[in-house]
This record gives C-alpha cells, structure tokens and sequence, in this order.
C-alpha cells in the first residue's frame, strides 16, 4: 500500500504539475486512511471496498472535521482510487459512485477599507525590514495573491514599468496580474533601499527575502501579519488569506465584474469567485436595514 501510495505522489507531481502544498494534502490525506485500512486488517487495496470508505469518512465527520475538510478528503479517496484503477493495480474502484459531503456555505472574514489602511501604514519605513513588509502589504492586497504564489516571487516575474506581473498559481498554471501605482512604489523603494541590505552580498532570485538573505518562509509572513494586525488594534481574525478575500471583495463594491476578479485570483471555476458576491450583497442587506424608513 506504501508502494501505491508513492506512485500516486510521484503522479501528481510529474504528470499532474500540482502544487506542493496541494501534493502534501494527498499524501496526507492517504496516508492516514492506509493507517486506518491496516487496523481494520485489510492489508492490501484490492480487499478495501466501499464500506471502509464511507466508515472511514463518518469517523472524520465524527472526530469534529468540518464539512470542507471531509470533501477534500473524499476527493483525495476519489483521485487515489481513481488513479489505480486506470493502472489496473485493483480489479473495480470502490470510490467511483462516493457522495461528496454538502459543504457549509461560510462568508470569509474581509476587512474593510479602513482596516486594510490602518494595517499598510503599520510598519516602518524607514528599516530595511519595514520596507520589505509594506511591499509585501502592499502586494498582496494589491494582486490578491495567495500567500505561497507571493513568497515564490523571482525578480523575474516582475514587469513593475508596465504595471503588472507573472504570478504561478495552483497546478502550475500562469497569470498575468495587475499592479496598482502604490504597490509598485512600494517594490520599487524595497527593490532599491530594502532588499540589498537584506542580501548581505549573496546572491538570490527569490524577491522576498528574510534578514538573513534567504526566502521568507509561510511561517515567517504569518508571524508579520499578525504583528501588524495587533500594532493596527484590528480585532477581526486575520490571515494572509483576508487580505486575498478584501481584495476581491473591494473589487466587486466599487464596480468589477465577476470574470475579471476570477481571472485575477486564478480560480478555475467562476463559482468558487460568486462567494464574494454573497459577501457584497449581504453588505447592501444591511446598509439597506440601516438607511430604510420602513425596513
């Protein structure tokens, strides 16, 4: 099972181009429904079937996993079954006919516009690291960027006299983004002021670096955000993924259209972009409350 387990890794990496975070997820996921196959006894993939699959699912649902991380786990069962049939390493696939759990329809949490000033004013800019993370700041909410499309940055990536760059999302697909004028201005001082104190006279084409010269890790941009969402007094959770949310929410109010905004954050599917119409169209609900005689 170990065996079937790597080769399906080492497919969705070489053939399928996935992301790493997306491949750890898999082998994640796989990886402990084998360890769950082996304590029922079934030791080889062929002797699974569909019941294991469905208890082994409402064992998650009963462990307290949400209705988001259950799909993502059937469809993880799905593809791992899916890829052995067509390799002929078992005679039927117990996933094909696997009912995809409803998932909960959850507003993400968007900051306003007051907020998203409020946190880009925070840091200084008078320190190589304060430049650095206003450029990020300014980044990322300028794009709509996901955090790990922002860290692997190259100084080649950048077409910032044009006003726009490469950005390599999920499933190693290109787009093309545009970069507002303040965004650009923020590069262009970390660029020249920021980043070559931060090298310390080595070499690198990782644009973000930390203050030993190399990449800055997930980790590392977390810690920065919420330092700064503190320092803002912003009491709303707040993740890199927030400011992913305000940038296309903020697009949406003030006039964008749906495709563009899909094409910006490099969805696949233009129905996982319409949550934020949801988040839009509950803030004319409530303005509609507030500011109605007779509502």
């Amino acid at each position: 099972m170990d065996e079937a387990l790597d080769r399906f890794i080492h497919f969705l990496k070489v053939e399928k181009g996935l992301s790493r975070n997306t491949v750890e997820a898999y082998h994640r996921d796989i990886f402990y429904y084998l360890s769950y196959l082996r304590k029922e006894g079934v030791l080889r993939l062929e002797d699974s079937h569909e019941g294991h699959l469905l208890n082994y699912l409402r064992l998650q649902r009963q462990a307290g996993k949400s209705s988001a991380s259950v799909a993502r786990l059937t469809a993880s069962l799905r593809n791992f079954y899916k890829f052995l049939w067509l390799e002929k390493k078992i005679p039927h696939n117990p996933a094909q006919d696997l009912p995809t759990p409803k998932r909960d329809q959850r507003l993400p949490h968007v900051l306003t516009a007051a907020e998203v000033e409020a946190l880009l004013n925070t840091p200084k800019r008078d320190t190589p690291l304060g430049i650095r993370d206003t450029a990020m700041l300014e980044l990322l909410y300028a794009t709509g960027m996901r955090v790990s499309e922002l860290l692997s940055l190259k100084l080649t990536d950048l077409q910032l006299e044009m006003g726009f760059l490469k950005c390599l999302g999920k499933g190693s697909k290109e787009r093309i983004i545009p970069v507002g004028q303040l965004a650009v201005e923020a590069v262009n001082r970390y660029l020249a002021f920021g980043r070559p104190h931060l090298l310390k006279g080595k070499t690198s084409d990782v644009l973000f670096l930390n203050s030993r010269g190399e990449p800055l890790s997930r980790q590392g941009f977390w810690k920065m955000i919420k330092r700064y969402a503190r320092q803002a007094q912003i009491t709303k959770p707040l993740t890199p993924h927030v400011l992913r949310h305000s940038f296309a929410t903020h697009l949406l109010e003030n006039g964008a259209d749906l495709r563009s905004v899909q094409e910006m954050l490099g969805h696949a599917d233009i129905s996982t972009t319409q949550i934020y119409t949801h988040v839009t169209h509950s803030k004319i609900r409530d303005t509609y409350r507030i500011a109605h005689p007779r509502a």
